[in-house]
């Protein structure tokens, strides 16, 4: 797959400015740690419509709420909720794409690489990189085995699988 992903310079800094305003416009946004995470109780998919059903009839029936409920802010957590989803929605695709477009580009770089390194084992040795090809060859060591240990690999495979 080849990308043709590229940046200048004034998309860069219009990028850079338009997470700059997203990060101002979002500084009320609450950061969890773990533990907090998982002390709260979540709303999830099957509860949402408890939750949503409960305030409604809450708001319809403000008679029976005490002050200490506290309804009116979480009417307005739940706005704030339906608000922020789309967004979330948003932002969520936009760094999927961006994650995937980061593993092809890496992917790419890693074919390129390894092609060089193909190429320096092949003309290395008459061009002086051969120094250079061994520091590469580094990455490699230890992962495809070479003469005598490769046979012997072998035939002990050959031999448990008989």
């Amino acid at each position: 797959m080849s990308s043709n992903i590229r940046f200048t310079e004034e998309k860069l800094l219009a990028i850079d400015n338009a997470l700059n305003q997203l990060e101002s416009a979002f500084a009320d946004l609450v950061a969890l740690d773990v533990t907090g995470r998982r002390r709260l109780h979540k709303m999830g998919q099957k509860s949402e419509a408890f939750c949503r059903q409960a305030m409604t009839l809450m708001d319809q029936n403000r008679q029976v709420v005490p002050p200490s409920l506290a309804l009116d802010e979480a009417l307005a957590d739940l706005r704030t909720l339906d608000e922020l989803r789309p967004r979330l929605k948003r932002v969520q695709r936009l760094a999927e794409r961006m994650a995937d477009s980061e593993t092809v580009l890496g992917a790419e770089v890693a074919q390129a690489a390894r092609k060089s390194y193909a190429l320096l084992k092949l003309i290395g040795k008459n061009q002086g990189l051969e120094t250079l090809r061994s520091q590469l060859a580094g990455r490699f060591r230890g992962r495809r085995p070479n003469g005598p240990a490769k046979l012997a690999r072998k035939i002990l495979t050959a031999e448990t699988i008989a």
